[in-house]
C-alpha cells in the first residue's frame, strides 16, 4: 500500500497539481493585497473618504454582552474587486499562452491511393487502343 501511495504522489499531475495550488495561493495573497492596501483605498478616496471594509448594514445594535449584528457588505465589494482582477490576471495569461502555443502546420494530404491492378491493366489497354487509331 505504501509503494502504491508513493507512486501515486511521484505522478507528474500530482505534483504539477500541488505546485499549481501554492502558487495560487500566493498569487491569491498578492491580489488580495493589492486590492486592499492599494485599489480600495484609492477607489474610497476618490468616493469621499469611504472606507469599504467599514461599509455595512446594522441589523441588531450591540447590547451588553451581545455582539453586533450586521451584514458586511463592503467586505463583499472587496472580493468581488479581488475576484476581477484574478479572473482577468488568469485571462491575460491563457491568451499569452495561447498566443506562444506554436500552431500546427496544416498536414499535407495524402496522394490518392494508387488503383487496383485490374483498373491500372485496363486504363493501359484503353490508351494503347487510342494511340492505334
Amino acid at each position: 500500500m505504501l509503494q502504491d501511495f508513493k507512486k501515486f504522489v511521484m505522478r507528474g499531475n500530482v505534483i504539477e497539481l500541488a505546485v499549481a495550488v501554492v502558487t495560487g495561493g500566493a498569487f491569491g495573497r498578492i491580489v488580495s493585497s493589492l486590492v486592499n492596501d492599494v485599489l480600495m483605498p484609492i477607489l474610497g478616496l476618490l468616493l469621499g473618504r469611504v472606507d469599504f471594509r467599514m461599509l455595512r448594514i446594522v441589523i441588531r445594535e450591540a447590547k451588553e454582552e451581545t455582539p453586533e449584528l450586521a451584514i458586511q457588505y463592503g467586505q463583499f465589494i472587496q472580493n468581488v474587486v479581488d475576484f476581477l482582477i484574478i479572473a482577468f490576471a488568469i485571462f491575460l495569461m491563457l491568451r499569452l499562452l495561447e498566443k506562444a502555443r506554436k500552431k500546427p502546420e496544416p498536414a499535407k494530404p495524402a496522394p490518392p491511393p494508387a488503383p487496383p491492378a485490374d483498373v491500372q491493366l485496363l486504363t493501359e489497354i484503353r490508351d494503347l487502343l487510342k494511340q492505334k487509331d
